[in-house]
């Protein structure tokens, strides 16, 4: 379902509980805590789940004690932001004529291709990063992006683009620092048409390469944005392939009912074969094959929309997970967040039970804030289709009786967009079932469970948000 990220996994390193931007509209200051929690080895079999202190006293022979390796609220303390190991950022520009495969680089052409580009530049504008900020000082409006180039002391540059040629951009991307920029969900790489506004190729018709002309005049502009699983972070950078893919262009295009003009060229635009044209047109920008895009026409008409190709192999397939870690089993991941806010505070260990070895996340609400919000167990990235059908599943309990929230929202409206339950959690452990039908699709809706309002203590497992269409 989903491609784990490695630089999802950057923020595991970051430092951690700093001053941010909290997660609602109220704009207050809160502690974050991204990763792993501590590990403990507890025997809960035949035990009394409702006594407070569950953690690691009866272990039999084996020593007990538990290092406190914990990340603790520093909120009173020195909470600057460190700097981190630079994360760069490397963008490679180019075509590709084979199926697409995702990650690829372009592939040499095989002989007699139904269509070859000789010529095809754009006019890159902007690159933006789309993230949540969890563990930096930015304040940044999620919608819009954060803008990483052209910097401030260059506001109009541009750079131009042979994807034919193929291009690959390193120096002028070398003050972008990705590590920097908060919890990566997408990238946004900005686009218009070159001077030439056309590409320039030969199309194969009764074996024979005619060449062909088609116009870009149709766009203004155009933003890709790619899903943070399409980009490599491999040898310490953070590589972004934008790859023209031509299959995905002409497909069910025939170059053979089209006019060719008297100079022996197919001239393909608003006055010549207009029909193909129109279609080549709606083809274009989805060729790109990032994960969503948005282009204005030169009628001035706003046009978005997901590649569904991609989109497919991020969202979830039925009766597939997609909650990573549900199990709490993968060590050293940054798929569940603990979230400290508006005078809330908790601490959190992962229990191993003896027999089944199970883990189990333990949630020590030290402080319960003044808010059911004020301590959240989050995990982002929950990717939800429109008009499909999912259940929500976990088990939990607690030391005290009582009410929580369990929510599923969008990170960057924080608007409900899957539900929002109040849950009656008891002292012996129950599974919770909830089931939705997401009104949009979302390919980084937020799980939460909000745990504040109260000191006690939590044991949760097998989180599970089924597609079961």
């Amino acid at each position: 379902m989903k491609f784990f990220l490695s630089i999802a996994s950057i923020a595991a390193y970051a430092a951690v509980f700093l001053s941010l931007v909290a997660c609602s509209n109220d704009k207050s200051m809160a502690g974050i805590e991204i990763g792993n929690p501590s590990l403990a080895e507890i025997d809960t079999t035949g035990k009394d789940t409702t006594v407070k202190d569950t953690s690691v006293k009866d272990t039999s022979t084996k020593d007990t004690t538990v290092k406190d390796t914990t990340v603790k609220d520093t909120s009173t303390k020195d909470t600057s932001v460190k700097k981190q190991p630079a994360l760069p950022l490397v963008a490679e520009f180019s075509v590709d004529y084979s199926e697409m495969t995702r990650m690829a680089l372009a592939k040499e052409t095989a002989k007699k291709e139904p269509v070859l580009l000789d010529s095809f530049s754009l006019e890159l504008t902007q690159l933006r990063s789309f993230s949540s900020y969890y563990y930096t000082s930015l304040v940044v409006d999620p919608i819009v992006g954060l803008l990483l180039w052209p910097y401030e002391d260059k506001p109009d540059e541009t750079l131009e683009i042979s994807f034919t040629k193929g291009s690959s951009v390193e120096d002028h991307f070398k003050d972008i620092d990705l590590q920097e920029e908060g919890y990566l969900k997408e990238m946004g790489v900005g686009f218009r048409p070159s001077e030439s506004a056309a590409i320039f190729g030969r199309a194969l018709i009764d074996n024979e390469y005619t060449p062909f002309v088609y116009s870009l005049a149709d766009f203004q502009s155009f933003m890709l944005r790619y899903h943070y699983s399409q980009i490599d972070t491999a040898g310490g950078k953070a590589n972004l392939s934008v790859i023209f893919r031509v299959k995905t262009f002409i497909d069910d295009i025939d170059f053979s009912t089209a006019k060719i003009g008297e100079d022996n060229v197919i001239h393909i635009d608003s006055n010549n074969n207009t029909e193909l044209w129109e279609k080549m047109n709606k083809q274009f920008v989805p060729s790109f094959q990032s994960l969503r895009y948005d282009y204005e026409t030169a009628a001035g008409d706003s046009i978005s929309d997901y590649v569904m190709d991609i989109w497919e192999g991020i969202a979830a397939k039925p009766k597939e997970n997609t909650i990573i870690n549900g199990n709490f089993q993968s060590p050293f991941t940054a798929d569940w967040i603990l979230m400290n806010q508006f005078s809330g505070r908790a601490d959190t260990t992962v229990l191993i039970e003896k027999g089944s070895k199970e883990r189990i996340m333990q949630v020590d609400v030290i402080r319960g804030g003044s808010h059911s919000y004020s301590v959240q167990l989050i995990q982002e990235n929950v990717a939800l289709i429109a008009g499909v059908r999912y259940q929500c599943i976990f088990t939990i309990w607690s030391d005290v009786e009582g009410q929580i929230t369990a929510r599923i929202g969008s990170y960057n409206t924080y608007e409900t967009i899957g539900f929002q339950e109040h849950v009656q959690v008891q002292t012996t452990g129950h599974s919770v079932a909830i089931t939705f039908i997401p009104e949009v699709s979302d390919p980084f809706a937020r799980f939460e469970l909000n745990l504040g309002g109260s000191e006690r203590t939590f044991w949760i497992k097998e989180v599970q948000v089924l597609r079961i269409e």
